[in-house]
């Protein structure tokens, strides 16, 4: 409910027709509807709430392909490593065969 939708004077009305002091009654409608106003001013527009999951879904795919960089990174690392341990323990070997 938005404040545009609240009619404060059919909710007085209704207070003081339950029992309520016509003075409380419109104090209490006036309240009623600064709470509501301040309320829908907080809330998003369905454009706003399409536009934030868009810019997520834009975001995360950004996040996706730097992080498919950084593996692919990482895997061309290790495998330089793992070929220049590949190339000290066949020389390893290799001195240990003369040697022995």
């Amino acid at each position: 409910m938005n404040a545009a939708n609240f009619d404060s004077l059919s909710y007085a009305n209704r207070l003081k027709a339950a029992g309520m002091e016509a003075g409380l009654a419109e104090v209490q409608a006036s309240a009623m509807t600064e709470v509501i106003h301040g309320q829908s001013q907080n809330l998003s527009t369905k454009q706003e709430v399409q536009q934030l999951g868009h810019d997520l879904r834009k975001e995360i795919q950004l996040l996706r392909v730097e992080f498919q960089k950084d593996m692919q990174l990482l895997e061309q690392r290790m495998v330089i490593k793992l070929g220049s341990l590949m190339v000290l323990a066949i020389g390893v070997v290799a001195t240990l065969v003369k040697v022995l």
